[in-house]
């Protein structure tokens, strides 16, 4: 087990490249198995989450090589099985996207529970309605079970706009008879990328980028070489880490259409930054101070699916916002466990009012303190370090595992624009 030992204080300055989406990864990475033909993957986060996905790859029979630092080949000619095993499903969350894949190729696949992040109830009914109306039978008593005789494209509307959801669906539909239409989809960058790699591999799919997708099956898919985007979320926390600390920070490798739901809910806080080509900056002089509504009213920073807010965001936004003067509102609709984390806050000096369990108000800005710090979630995680190296003295943060499962060799990254970040073993 590792911990991070933080001293805050110390502004950033420095140059960075920003990593491959990881919620692009996850589903590229299943959609492998939907081909006979090797598939190189470009770009991947060398992340906790990608590992685990490759390691249930290889225990599927699937061969797995790394051609170089973020390049893999892997070859699905031969699946010698449809059940994931439990240590590594219990791990992640994005093992449920395996299903699709799996029963288009093999028509069946097993699997216990996924795990994943515990940032409340995270329900998997979009899934298995998805599945069941392409032809899938779904059992759920102890381990999920999934099955089918033959796929037959369908008219569906999503229950929920469900990213991991759309992308079983879309996975599910590609080698299905006949048309299928997907209503209410998740158009999230990570679902374009998904779409637009299976559109390469011979995949009929149109409507990429919009909430109604449709998709033409196709009696096999080839191999192809793809190169995953960008991580927003990975850039949105760097952006907010530069403005927490009083910092600066140029990102490489930055796709500028992916930022504009960002800039908007960071301009609320009077933060901005310019784009030149793939690079983004985020100067020192930023303005920290929270951009009143009409009338004088505290401004809302609320998520919404895309091309809303990320809720993935939302844990970052908050503690940005106690280093920022005036009030405002953060509001996470999506999950009801996300905020708790506020209370750690609370703890090191910050001004935050939990209201309920999806809306904090916070106003700034404050004197943080370092503390010990336990990472509940990916997100939190990362603003907890956030928070931590904003403060004056020492923090030690905990339970980095969740932190390292979405952010690629994390504390060499930061050291070098500047951090006083060591990472260290616990026995």
């Amino acid at each position: 087990m590792y911990e991070y030992h933080i001293e805050g204080g110390f502004p950033i300055k420095g140059r960075i490249t920003a990593s491959g989406n990881k919620n692009a990864a996850l589903p590229c990475i299943a959609a492998t198995l939907l081909t006979k033909e090797p598939v190189i993957l470009r770009n991947v986060p060398d992340i906790e989450d990608t590992g685990v996905m490759l390691l249930i790859l290889q225990a599927l029979g699937v061969g797995v090589e790394k051609v170089e630092p973020h390049v893999w080949k892997i070859d699905a000619a031969c699946i010698t099985g449809s059940e994931i095993p439990a240590e590594l499903s219990k791990k992640i969350r994005a093992s449920i996207l395996f299903a699709g894949p799996l029963v288009a190729r093999t028509c069946k696949a097993v699997m216990p529970p996924p795990g994943g992040d515990v940032i409340g109830r995270r329900r998997l009914d979009t899934h298995f309605l998805a599945l069941t109306e392409l032809g899938a039978r779904v059992t759920t008593e102890g381990k999920f079970e999934f099955t089918a005789n033959k796929l037959v494209g369908a008219d569906i509307f999503l229950d929920e706009t469900s990213v991991t959801a759309t992308e079983n669906a879309v996975m599910t539909a590609v080698l299905a008879e006949g048309k299928t239409i997907i209503n209410n989809a998740a158009s999230e960058p990570h679902v374009q990328d998904l779409c637009n790699m299976l559109n390469a591999m011979g995949a009929r799919i149109s409507g990429i980028g919009s909430n109604i997708l449709h998709i033409d099956g196709v009696k096999k898919l080839n191999g192809t070489d793809f190169c995953i985007g960008p991580d927003f979320m990975e850039i949105g926390s760097f952006i907010g880490l530069a403005a927490a600390t009083k910092g600066s920070i140029i990102i490489d490798g930055v796709k500028a259409q992916d930022m504009r739901p960002l800039r908007i809910a960071f301009s609320k806080l009077g933060i901005r930054w310019q784009i030149e080509g793939e690079t983004l900056t985020v100067q020192a002089d930023q303005e920290m101070r929270v951009n009143t509504d009409l009338g004088g009213m505290i401004p809302k920073i609320d998520d919404a699916p895309w091309p809303g807010f990320p809720p993935d965001l939302t844990s970052i936004m908050t503690v940005v916002a106690t280093q920022v003067e005036g009030t405002v509102l953060i509001f996470e609709k999506m999950f009801e466990s996300r905020m708790f984390f506020v209370d750690k806050l609370i703890s090191m000096g910050a001004r935050i009012t939990l209201c309920d369990p999806h809306r904090a108000v916070v106003s700034g800005p404050s004197v943080l303190h370092g503390d010990h710090l336990v990472s509940p979630d990916v997100r939190a995680g990362m603003a907890m370090v956030i928070a931590a190296m904003a403060a004056r003295g020492e923090s030690t943060i905990s339970n980095v595992y969740q932190i390292e499962r979405g952010y690629e060799h994390l504390v060499e990254r930061l050291q070098s624009v500047g951090a006083h970040i060591e990472r260290v073993e616990v026995r």
